[in-house]
């Protein structure tokens, strides 16, 4: 399935990461939303994201391979990747934007956000339908 999704992400102690050619990111404890999409197979896309054994090749791979980094929750649907950039402005209103993650294929600032707010979290995922 084509498709867009949200992995909510704990980071449970301030860590500091190499993300390629980022360089090292200072993540400060607490919940990310980071939004990707797969136009060839979310199913599968989210699958490697999950799993621990992979070569890094996503910026969210170089903070999954983290020890205290884990997808707490997840969130997909059937859209575009335009609904991607959409999410992550969204997400970017109410969210702190690691500047620059995950999105060198587009003109956004960010599509990993320090998410403060839980009750906006979850109320927003539901309105998108994911």
């Amino acid at each position: 399935m084509k498709g867009v999704y949200v992995l909510i992400i704990s980071v449970g102690k301030d860590i500091k990461v190499n993300v390629g050619a980022l360089g090292s990111i200072f993540f400060e404890r607490g919940v990310y939303a980071y939004v990707g999409s797969a136009q060839n197979g979310v199913e599968k896309r989210v699958e490697r994201h999950l799993g621990k054994a992979k070569r890094k090749f996503w910026h969210v791979d170089y903070l999954l391979d983290n020890e205290f980094a884990n997808v707490v929750k997840l969130f997909y649907k059937k859209a575009g990747k335009s609904e991607e950039c959409r999410i992550a402005g969204k997400l970017g209103e109410v969210g702190v934007a690691i500047k620059n993650f995950g999105c060198s294929d587009c003109g956004c600032v960010s599509h990993l956000f320090k998410v403060e707010d839980y009750g906006f979290l979850r109320d927003f995922m539901s309105e998108m339908r994911l």
